[in-house]
């Protein structure tokens, strides 16, 4: 398969790569084709291949053995997210071996407060469109989401978002913006008013995980804040240690 060049090249052969684990082409423990091979196969130079590899590992997906290959890592079934894949909640949840589901609960246009503006460089009063929704794992409820996002951003400003989509594709169906990079916020939070949408006490401790979505261009996309109930959903982490 050889990539195509509308995209950054080191990025579609990463998502190509980690197509092949999911799908268990390259399976736990199996020894990855050689930099030389992979780049005879996508078309690209091996220092790309070296790219891929570098983020892979800093992950924790892949191992290098000094003198005998790069190999899948035999623990990558153990792990349902890396730090940064966190965001992806739908991902998180089928990772951990769930059916996901979204419901939206609420989908309207609000201002910017002053805390938000600061967040997403824009002025205070701006509209936003905000996305409140309900991620279940088998059919239980597990990750209350809120996501704003500038209005302005809009292709259309008169669609009617379908919220039953993930982020990454509600951003670039309605917006055409993609996501580069995220950054995370994670402390813990009582249940409280959320606990009837959530079906568990208001004393419940949760993950409360504040999270700002960026294009590659450094631009902020969305303001996440989420609510994410660790008893049902059991976050494994994994990072190289270098």
């Amino acid at each position: 398969m050889r990539v195509i060049r509308s995209k950054p090249i080191s990025e579609q052969v990463n998502t190509i790569i980690r197509e092949r684990f999911r799908d268990a082409t390259y399976a736990p423990g199996f020894r990855l084709p050689s930099e030389s091979e992979l780049s005879k196969e996508f078309g690209v130079s091996r220092a790309t291949i070296r790219t891929v590899f570098a983020k892979l590992a800093v992950e924790g997906l892949i191992l290098r053995k000094q003198g005998d290959g790069t190999y899948v890592n035999e623990r990558i079934q153990e792990v349902n997210t890396h730090l940064g894949g966190l965001w992806d909640f739908a991902h998180l949840i089928e990772r951990s071996g769930f059916e996901v589901s979204i419901q939206p609960l609420l989908i309207k246009k609000v201002a910017a407060t002053e805390d938000e503006a600061h967040v997403l460089a824009i002025d205070a009063g701006i509209e936003l469109l905000s996305m409140t929704r309900l991620f279940s794992a088998n059919s239980q409820p597990v990750i209350l989401a809120k996501n704003l996002i500038p209005a302005s951003l809009l292709l259309d400003q008169n669609a009617e978002i379908d919220g039953h989509l993930r982020i990454r594709e509600i951003l670039k169906q309605y917006f055409r913006q993609e996501i580069s990079f995220v950054t995370t916020e994670i402390s813990s939070a009582l249940a409280g008013e959320n606990a009837h949408i959530l079906n568990i006490r208001p004393r419940t401790h949760l993950l409360n995980l504040k999270m700002i979505f960026y294009s590659k261009d450094n631009k902020p996309l969305t303001l996440g804040k989420s609510y994410l109930n660790d008893d049902i959903l059991k976050l494994r982490l994994v990072q190289a240690w270098n």
